[in-house]
């Protein structure tokens, strides 16, 4: 989700009963990111997306 919109997907979250749903958020807007900055924001919801799933 990028950044501009996290606040809705959180809303979205608890509406249909999951409170607290992880996500990865990423910068705004994608629609006009260079491809360096897309790899970048993909890079970055990777490590997110990890974190999420492998916790210590």
């Amino acid at each position: 989700m990028t950044e501009r919109f996290a606040s809705a997907a959180e809303l979205m979250s608890r509406v249909l009963g999951m409170p607290g749903y992880s996500f990865a958020k990423i910068g705004h807007p994608v629609s006009s990111a260079t491809d360096a900055g897309l790899e970048a924001m993909a890079r970055l919801a990777i490590k997110q997306g990890k974190a999420m799933l492998v916790k210590a």
